[in-house]
């Protein structure tokens, strides 16, 4: 597994991670009209903006030459975190077949060293309250919980939790 800056040519493997991992993990808790909502709101427009706003940054994880996993973040807009210098790791998605490959800490390893050298001092997510595996992870790399922030996945709400790192 490598890691590198992603490019406007990975845009489209980073669509698939993030819809086949977002699907894999959670399509089972919602209404086949409220994922479709949620998910059609990641154009490739949308995230080709993304990509070339220069606040936010992403980096992909490779194995075989294929992308397998992505972090992104950016300005925090998350409550419960005191305003500051904080960034906000937006996304952090690995296909299965890359999980246990150390690939997750090689991204958020990026994602705090880049945020460092953009001046934060701490790092902000959320993470779907149940999701245990995501949140023993960042818990292991330092980060601690702050409270719950409402998710919609199309009009279906769900609870997420803001955690925080400092850096």
């Amino acid at each position: 597994m490598t890691i590198r800056p992603a490019t406007a040519a990975d845009l489209a493997a980073i669509d698939q991670v993030f819809r086949t991992t977002f699907c894999d993990t959670f399509a089972h808790l919602y209404d086949p009209a409220d994922l479709s909502a949620f998910l059609g709101r990641f154009t490739p427009e949308a995230w080709a903006e993304e990509f070339a706003d220069p606040a936010i940054a992403f980096q992909v994880g490779e194995a075989d030459g294929k992308v397998v996993g992505f972090a992104k973040i950016g300005p925090n807009k998350l409550p419960h975190v005191a305003p500051g210098d904080v960034i906000e790791l937006k996304q952090l998605y690995l296909l299965k077949s890359a999980h246990g490959s150390g690939l997750a800490r090689a991204l958020i390893d990026w994602a705090q060293d880049e945020a460092r050298r953009r001046g934060a001092s701490r790092m902000a997510l959320s993470v779907f309250s149940e999701n245990w595996r995501a949140q023993a992870f960042y818990k292991r790399c330092g980060f601690e919980d702050r409270g719950p922030v409402t998710f919609m996945v199309g009009n279906h709400p769900d609870e997420d939790r803001v955690w925080e790192a400092a850096l």
